[in-house]
């Protein structure tokens, strides 16, 4: 009974002593199984970035849509779609027929209004000669009857003066009387006809006013034959620029109407796109805008070639936002920088990542490495000893790989990952506040 008891005890204090070496171990050796049981991670210097990822669609440097100003049938279309054209080379050719035919009319009005203009000038010269030869003649007859009239004045006061010395007789007093009233009337004729040549001269004017409306017909005519002329011309569509054909609407014997007599504004025949510089326009939300810049970089994808990636940079930020069902976005265009651009066609869809910032040669950690607690932002650093040790530490730029470390941890100091930690500090933030 008593060695019963003894090994009780015996086997007891054993339990008890196994007990307590193995709370000693755990609890001495907590931090070095802690080491074992996740990854860790050196603290490096490199690059980091932060991106705005958002989608857009490439578009050419400018599109341009080919009218005509002259209308008629299509009788040639040299290029096809995707053909590389030269400036001045020709696009389309139109029928010249109905356009050499209002040349023609043009011509036939300008000759007309020529003849018309000519007669007028003619006219309007011969009436001035009368109107010169009528004032000579008038005022020589003024001139003429008024000497006259002076005279026949004259003779009748002398005669008066002699009949009233009783020296003639009133018979010739009076014959004197009457020969100076007619005298005087004559000139007082010759005066309304001086007057008269008032009425010929606004006459005169009148004709003067119909030459130049003669002038101005002859002016416009001219400017219509100049446009019938350059209508015709039109009838050869030339490229205006040196680019791509993109879009082609006619074919050969379509009839097409006038970009300027059709209210419609005209055929658009074909589409010219300048491919020299390809652009992205992407649509980037508002509560992203503010952090894009002109000058930044992007990189952009397209499902068409996965494996490539494009360099492109911001040019241009769009100052009006676009509502579309009260989601705003804001157009913000890229150009495409390497020459791997002329991959990329008009409206294919891209996928950007415009880089907002970008730090070199700074400290880094994995996000995983990160612990926040309402103290701060926290790292768990692994001493040569294998001894964990918690250390306080001021982050800087993130992005969704790594953060940039300002304080708190050196380069080569090694750190734990814990794949449950939230990988973004503002998500942290978020969950510390809801406990």
């Amino acid at each position: 009974m008593k060695h019963w008891k003894a090994l009780c005890t015996a086997i007891c204090l054993f339990l008890l002593l196994g007990i307590v070496i193995t709370g000693y171990k755990l609890f001495s050796g907590s931090n070095k199984n802690e080491a074992k049981k996740y990854t860790t991670a050196q603290v490096k210097k490199g690059t980091i970035q932060t991106q705005v990822a958002c989608t857009g669609k490439v578009v050419s440097n400018q599109d341009i849509e080919i009218k005509s100003k002259a209308s008629g049938k299509v009788i040639n279309l040299p290029f096809d779609i995707s053909d590389t054209v030269r400036a001045s080379e020709l696009l389309v050719k139109l029928d010249p027929t109905d356009e050499q035919r209002n040349v023609e009319k043009a011509l036939a009005t300008l000759e007309a209004t020529k003849a018309h203009l000519n007669s007028a000038k003619q006219g309007l010269i011969i009436d001035e000669n009368k109107l010169k030869t009528a004032r000579m003649n008038i005022q020589a007859e003024i001139s003429s009857t008024k000497a006259d009239w002076e005279d026949a004045k004259n003779k009748a006061e002398r005669e008066k003066q002699l009949y009233e010395k009783k020296l003639s007789s009133q018979e010739e007093l009076d014959t004197k009387k009457t020969e100076a009233i007619k005298a005087k009337s004559s000139y007082e004729k010759a005066l309304v006809k001086h007057e008269e040549l008032k009425t010929q001269e606004m006459e005169l004017e009148l004709k003067r006013q119909a030459v130049r409306l003669e002038k101005s017909n002859v002016r416009a005519a001219t400017i219509d034959r100049e446009i019938a002329e350059q209508r015709l011309l039109d009838t050869c569509i030339l490229a205006p620029i040196d680019g791509t054909l993109t879009v082609k609407n006619v074919q050969i014997g379509q009839i097409i109407s006038s970009g300027i007599n059709n209210i419609s504004g005209g055929t658009t025949m074909l589409t010219l796109s300048d491919l020299s510089r390809i652009f992205i326009i992407a649509s980037v939300d508002e509560s992203d805008i503010g952090k894009i810049q002109l000058g930044q970089k992007a990189e952009i994808t397209v499902d068409s070639y996965p494996g490539d990636l494009f360099q492109g940079q911001v040019v241009r930020i769009g100052a009006r936002g676009i509502n579309i069902s009260n989601v705003v976005t804001f157009d913000v265009k890229i150009e495409i920088l390497k020459k791997n651009k002329s991959l990329l066609k008009p409206e294919m869809s891209a996928n950007i990542k415009i880089i907002s910032k970008e730090k070199s040669n700074i400290l880094l950690i994995p996000n995983e490495a990160i612990e926040f607690s309402p103290e701060g932002p926290k790292a768990k650093i692994v001493l040569p000893d294998k001894t964990i040790i918690s250390r306080s530490i001021v982050l800087g730029l993130e992005n969704e790989g790594v953060t940039e470390v300002v304080e708190g941890v050196k380069e080569g100091e090694t750190v734990l990952l814990d794949p449950g930690v939230v990988q973004s500090k503002w998500s942290n933030v978020r969950k510390i506040a809801n406990k």
